[in-house]
């Protein structure tokens, strides 16, 4: 299991409320780490408040352990920095506009 296996699997995942970007691409996982068989994600939301917390974090968790059934994930919230859509790459904005434009 490497960074860029869990980074594929994070590429995957989409919040339910903006399903335009994946979270990796949205710039909510701040880090990823891997020591052997222990997976470290420090993640964000895009508010505080966000009613999705839970599923995203089980998502997260869902698809590593399915891909790497003997992961030890381990999924650390933080915001600080509060995510803002700045950490959105230009390319990926790009793709936001073409996706509400439709």
């Amino acid at each position: 299991m490497k960074k860029e296996n869990i980074i594929d699997i994070l590429k995957t995942i989409y919040d339910p409320e903006v399903p335009i970007l994946d979270i990796y691409n949205m710039g909510i996982v701040y880090d990823v780490n891997i020591k052997d068989k222990k997976v470290d994600i420090i993640m964000t939301f895009t508010s505080p408040q966000c009613p999705m917390w839970d599923m995203i974090i089980e998502m997260v968790n869902n698809s590593i352990t399915e891909r790497f059934p003997d992961a030890n994930v381990n999924i650390e919230i933080t915001f600080d920095p509060i995510w803002s859509p700045d950490m959105i790459k230009d390319e990926d904005i790009k793709q936001m506009f073409v996706w509400e434009i439709g």
